[in-house]
């Protein structure tokens, strides 16, 4: 067993450093990310680290070789971080790590910046106390994740032998809930754009020419309206194309997981649950597909007909759904309904994201299971779903061939995005015991990883 502190003092000053660096992707500058990758290359110096470019924010590579015998491992992570969002919000400063009783605060310290930190830690105990890991292990570190990595498919095809590996494990992905240890076996997919509603070539005075020409705020609200029936249903034809109907068994299997929907509500703070009435609560989170309004925007607080209207829309979808079927159906569904004197458009975002998964007899969750085991005696490991999406996922099993195990030892309610980010200290021990009995259990032992044939 690994010598690890026995108090957390010396591990929190030293990830206060990691997010002190506001490496915020959507606007830092070059040389604030780069500051961030070379942190992660210091810590990574035993394993060969280098930063490496990219058309973009550049990420971190390392390797480790253990013997030629053994598999290989891929780790990933990203080092980039959320804005901030409204300072006035914020406790404590953002990029600031402060501890605050048994959590510490601040930005990226929980997404993703903690949970990197923890396998680092393990890595270099490996290195310091037997000479390095038990198997190959590869890291990709990338800056970009949170602006939905524009530049990482890209470099993964042009660095697909480098990056080969016979398992991805990824540092981010959230577990379920701090009350039990949780292992992913699903992330949905993601498909996202914006309806665009036109009038008059320039907003017009509500006075002056109210009730003579169509307001584009007024069609562009029908057309919402039409995407859901009044249960939360998806009313668009099409869109449920290749979705699998919830087994008997799996319904069986959600229906054991210790879910209070009162206390759901009143964590969210609304005075009650919505969404597909045939389906739990539970059940719609992890095994349906959606479709929401993430916002509207036309015109403002003054006396004018706007001249454009928009609504930005995404879409999680389910195994079984493509992103581009799904948003053609959706475009049918709104160029079946003209607007008189408006003219109508989708302008689609990037190219969408299918739901990734892996089958919970795969040795990686057997392995992973294990772990956690030890480390949370006398606790059942959740099979749980990551409703959120996580692209790199399905980028490494269509470019490398390998699956990609969730094991991250952040949690959901730790106000991932938001103001306030925070992470349970007592996480960070527990996540490189974990890490440790992961590796040693996937480089031996009855969950052994199987070296893929690359001939």
């Amino acid at each position: 067993m690994l010598s690890i502190n026995d108090t957390d003092d010396a591990y929190i000053e030293e990830l206060a450093q990691y997010v002190a660096i506001p490496s915020v992707s959507r606007d830092a500058t070059h040389e604030t990310m780069e500051r961030a990758a070379k942190w992660l290359v210091h810590q990574l110096g035993f394993a060969n680290a280098y930063v490496d470019e990219t058309g973009g924010h550049p990420l971190v590579r390392a390797e480790w070789h253990a013997s030629d015998d053994a598999p290989t491992i891929l780790v990933y992570g990203h080092y980039d971080v959320q804005p901030t969002g409204d300072l006035d919000e914020w406790i404590t400063p953002p990029f600031e790590l402060t501890v605050d009783g048994d959590v510490i605060r601040g930005r990226g310290c929980t997404d993703d910046k903690g949970p990197v930190y923890v396998v680092l830690k393990v890595a270099q105990a490996f290195e310091r106390e037997e000479g390095g890991p038990p198997l190959n292990i590869k890291f990709l570190l990338e800056g970009e994740e949170e602006i939905g990595s524009p530049h990482l498919a890209d470099y993964v095809r042009a660095h697909a032998d480098e990056l080969s590996c016979d398992l991805v494990i990824s540092a981010d992905g959230a577990m379920w809930r701090p009350s039990e240890p949780s292992l992913s076996l699903m992330s949905k997919g993601l498909v996202t754009f914006s309806l665009v509603v036109e009038g008059a070539d320039v907003d017009l005075h509500s006075g002056r020419f109210g009730g003579t020409v169509a307001n584009p705020l007024h069609g562009l609200s029908e057309l919402v309206a039409s995407l859901h029936t009044s249960d939360g249903a998806v009313a668009v034809d099409g869109f449920y194309e290749g979705v699998t109907p919830v087994s008997d068994e799996r319904r069986a299997e959600i229906a054991n997981v210790n879910f209070d929907d009162a206390a759901y509500r009143e964590t969210l703070g609304v005075d009650a649950l919505f969404g597909e009435s045939e389906y739990t609560t539970i059940e719609r989170l992890w095994e349906r597909p959606t479709l929401e309004i993430n916002g509207m925007d036309g015109g403002g607080k003054y006396t004018v007909i706007p001249h454009v209207a928009r609504a930005h829309i995404s879409c999680r979808l389910v195994p079984g759904q493509d992103p581009e079927r799904v948003i053609d159906a959706i475009e049918r569904h709104i160029m079946d309904r003209p607007l008189a004197g408006l003219t109508v458009r989708v302008a689609r975002d990037s190219h969408g994201t299918p739901a990734y998964t892996i089958d919970a007899t795969h040795p990686a969750i057997r392995a992973g299971t294990q772990a956690l085991e030890e480390v949370y005696p006398g606790q059942s490991v959740l099979l749980a779903c990551i409703a959120g999406t996580l692209p790199a996922t399905t980028l490494f099993e269509e470019v490398l061939g390998a699956k990609t195990l969730f094991f991250s030892f952040s949690t959901a309610d730790e106000k991932l995005h938001a103001p306030n980010e925070f992470m349970r200290i007592r996480r960070l021990r527990e996540g490189m015991r974990a890490w440790e009995v992961l590796w040693r259990s996937l480089a031996s032992g009855p969950h052994r990883l199987e070296k893929v044939s690359r001939s």
